[in-house]
């Protein structure tokens, strides 16, 4: 939010408009946010939008990016145990956060202001959560994980992440699809020794 001069901008007038912006984009996609309606939901001059923001992506970028979709797990005592706990969230249907999020996957290819929401809510956490569990996956003992196979992990699981925010229906999968993704993708790249070769 980078502001014009003039008045200090209000606070709470900023809270109130993010969280207009969030509802719509939740609630209707990223197609129908504009300024005309998040001045009329919020009550407020589109000039008081534009001090903040310079444009809807910006504003959009400043709702998502704020939020953080995946958070480390509780440590389970095992790489599987960690792995379907880091998981456990893909079984419910998105969140109202999650849905404002995946409103704006497909037009971010095109728009770096929606880049960077999606990679402040979505990359950047996941990133950091796989770093973290590569560290106490090394702590307990057990033989490390080289840095690509961590790297790898982290990229199937922004794969399936994505898949989540943008396939059709409510985004939740059911539980035998998810304990499925962690036995014959995720632990065979984090330990592929330990998992047999068969099915």
């Amino acid at each position: 939010m980078s502001g014009t001069p003039g008045r200090p901008l209000s606070a709470e007038l900023s809270e109130q408009l993010v969280a207009v912006a969030v509802d719509i984009l939740a609630e209707e996609g990223w197609g129908r946010l504009n300024s005309d309606r998040v001045a009329a939901r919020a009550r407020a001059g589109k000039a008081g939008i534009y001090r903040r923001w310079a444009s809807m992506s910006a504003l959009a970028r400043s709702a998502v990016g704020r939020f953080t979709l995946v958070g480390a797990p509780d440590d389970e005592g095992s790489v599987r145990g960690d792995l379907a706990a880091l998981v456990a969230s893909w079984q419910r249907p998105l969140t109202r956060e999650e849905r404002a999020v995946a409103s704006i996957v497909g037009a971010a290819r095109h728009d770096e202001d929606l880049r960077a929401g999606l990679d402040a809510a979505l990359v950047r956490p996941l990133t950091a959560v796989v770093e973290g569990l590569g560290a106490r996956w090394a702590e307990r003992d057990e033989e490390p994980v080289p840095a690509e196979r961590l790297a790898l992990l982290r990229s199937v699981l922004e794969a399936f992440w994505w898949q989540r925010l943008t396939a059709a229906g409510d985004g939740a999968m059911v539980a035998e699809h998810v304990e499925q993704v962690v036995d014959d993708v995720l632990l065979p790249i984090v330990l592929p020794a330990a998992v047999p070769v068969h099915r």
